[in-house]
């Protein structure tokens, strides 16, 4: 079982790198502006899982950097996770809200729909001449 998980690990992150999607441009304020708010964010992950990847792939489409939390790596971000999130599970965003407010948001799908709502560069209208 281990080295079917290890074969499977290493095709993921094979594929990861083959089909990494291009990612936004940016002006220096807008980016300087936007690492504020991207510092207020954790991702928790493991490096080979597919979840995790799809999330990344989110990130790197929207030109956004997370600071990403190894908890197999890290016991301190597996208790953080497990303690203040409940659940040992990944992915899982970290979203301080400020004034001892964290969210812990889990499942894939619901993390790239907040990164979408927050961080979606909307394309310019087109011009009519």
């Amino acid at each position: 079982m281990t080295l079917i998980r290890w074969c499977l690990g290493r095709f993921i992150l094979l594929v990861d790198m083959l089909y990494r999607p291009s990612g936004v441009s940016r002006s220096a304020q807008e980016q300087r502006l936007l690492d504020e708010q991207l510092s207020k964010l954790s991702l928790y992950q493991y490096t080979a899982c597919p979840f995790c990847v799809k999330v990344r792939w989110a990130m790197r489409r929207l030109s956004i950097d997370i600071e990403a939390r190894n908890p197999k790596i890290n016991a301190e971000y597996k208790v953080d996770l497990l303690t203040n999130g409940g659940q040992l599970k990944v992915p899982c965003l970290r979203i301080d809200h400020g004034n001892d407010h964290i969210e812990w948001l889990y499942e894939s799908s619901d993390i790239i729909a907040y990164l979408d709502r927050h961080f979606l560069v909307s394309e310019l209208p087109a011009i009519n001449a």
